[in-house]
């Protein structure tokens, strides 16, 4: 039979009330209390339960993980970071699916009927009315990967995709591409708008050719179908894609046309993904700091949780190039 909190309370010959303070953060217990009753909750291997503990203090360290990008490999990594790093501190992440969903209150109806301390908005495509949504309601929130904004109503998290833009097409105007082209995602997605201002504004102040098309979702095969479709007519020399999962699925249709990578089209991703470093992938991309975002957004949803009345942050993070074999080389 599982250990009770009055097992532990003989055994260490105090109350239960102590014992109960003893696991509850920031109650008053003496430190030879404490003592007490950690040596004999170790002795008899009790672990604290933390639904019980949750109806004492009014918190139950459940943190909403949101997103809405699951088919997208790069969240595979997102979320194995979030969970991690969450758990480390104690709070307990909730998995919120929120594909094909439009309407911000389904979730946040969701989200509080499981009394969620927290609501991390995790994706770069959803609408800053989801993340402002959990405000309004009173859940201390964090957007990450969300569109940046001088005035932020909630905590907002991510790389300038206008900066990205551009760096991508100063890096095809580099390698002395002449005819260049966008493959964005969702042309609705606030992500994929941000990324090609940036890139037509430079590639227009050259003034070379460029071309521009939409895959229907970031995803390897909307990539794959979008370039299949291009390579119909005449394609560009490079491409600049969205992110790294449509520029895999765009190689992959490059490469059953029987055509070569760099030497007959060169791709440029997004993200830096792990995929994009494999030895037959080899892709030159734009390394989005995600590491460094989610161990901030930790950091802010706890801030958050300790005190609700802080002021919104905007965080800023940078990018870099990451040279690979996907573009030809800076001519000498």
């Amino acid at each position: 039979m599982a250990v009770t909190l009055k097992d532990v309370a003989e055994r260490a010959g105090v109350s239960r009330s102590a014992v109960s303070r003893t696991y509850t953060e920031g109650a008053s217990v003496s430190e030879k209390t404490r003592a007490k009753v950690e040596k004999a909750a170790n002795a008899l291997g009790y672990s604290p339960n933390a639904l019980a503990s949750s109806l004492t203090t009014g918190r139950t360290k459940l943190i909403g993980l949101v997103s809405n990008n699951f088919h997208n490999p790069i969240f595979l990594e997102v979320f194995d970071l979030f969970t991690k790093g969450l758990q480390a501190r104690g709070l307990r992440p909730l998995l919120v699916n929120l594909t094909d969903e439009v309407d911000p209150e389904n979730s946040i109806r969701m989200l509080r009927a499981y009394s969620v301390d927290g609501v991390i908005v995790a994706s770069s495509t959803l609408p800053a009315t989801f993340a402002e949504g959990f405000k309004e309601a009173g859940v201390p929130v964090v957007h990450s990967f969300g569109r940046q904004s001088p005035s932020p109503k909630v905590n907002v998290l991510g790389i300038d995709n206008i900066e990205a833009g551009r760096m991508a097409a100063q890096t095809l105007i580099d390698r002395g591409y002449k005819r260049v082209a966008f493959l964005g995602g969702p042309a609705s997605a606030t992500s994929t708008q941000d990324r090609f201002a940036g890139f037509a504004e430079v590639i227009a102040a050259s003034g070379l050719e460029m071309t521009v098309s939409y895959a229907s979702n970031y995803s390897f095969d909307a990539g794959r179908t979008e370039m299949q479709h291009l390579l119909q007519s005449t394609p560009a020399e490079a491409y600049f894609c969205g992110d790294d999962v449509l520029s895999i699925g765009a190689l992959s249709a490059i490469q059953d046309a029987g055509l070569h990578v760099p030497e007959d089209i060169g791709i440029i991703g997004l993200n830096d993904m792990e995929m994009a470093g494999w030895a037959n992938i080899n892709l030159t991309t734009i390394r989005n700091p995600v590491r460094q975002i989610i161990s901030s957004s930790i950091e802010l949803i706890e801030a958050s949780l300790k005190d609700d009345s802080r002021y919104p942050e905007a965080r800023l993070f940078a990018c870099t190039i990451v040279e690979r074999g996907t573009l030809r080389p800076l001519p000498t």
